[in-house]
């Protein structure tokens, strides 16, 4: 079934615009990340979040990579919004970006947005070479 007469998002026409062509991480357009208000402040909860549909590109190889992608974080205020977070992801498809920059990178753009009391984000990438690689990049706020 053709879905014709559907309109796009504008959060799904940001996170697309690299669709035809390889782009680097200061191309991704970090407006995608929506949040909403955690209605519990005064519970700490941990919030985990995982998918194994990642990919990006090697800026070495041009070859594309793909990894199983976990966020965990304790939330202060604000919570991340999933159909955001499911674009925002899926804008690093074309992305040339090296796999211990992609949590980075997605650390930095997330606890800009969520102000978190703490966050952990792991990139279980799949062997490349008979290789590998899991990155785990933490952080703690002060």
């Amino acid at each position: 079934m053709v879905y014709e007469d559907r309109l796009e998002s504008d959060i799904e026409k940001k996170a697309k615009k690299s669709i035809g062509k390889l782009v680097t991480a200061v191309d991704i357009d970090t407006s995608i990340l929506c949040t909403i208000d955690y209605e519990y402040p005064k519970r700490r909860i941990e919030v985990e979040m995982s998918t194994d549909e990642f990919t990006c590109v090697c800026p070495f190889s041009g070859l594309p990579d793909f990894a199983l992608i976990t966020i965990k974080y304790v939330p202060r205020k604000r919570i991340i919004e999933m159909k955001s977070l499911k674009y925002y992801l899926y804008s690093f498809r074309n992305v040339k970006i090296y796999n211990e920059h992609v949590v980075n990178k997605m650390m930095d753009d997330l606890v800009k947005v969520l102000k978190p009391f703490s966050m952990e984000i792991t990139g279980s990438f799949t062997v490349r070479g008979g290789v590998k690689n899991n990155v785990k990049a933490v952080y703690r706020a002060k």
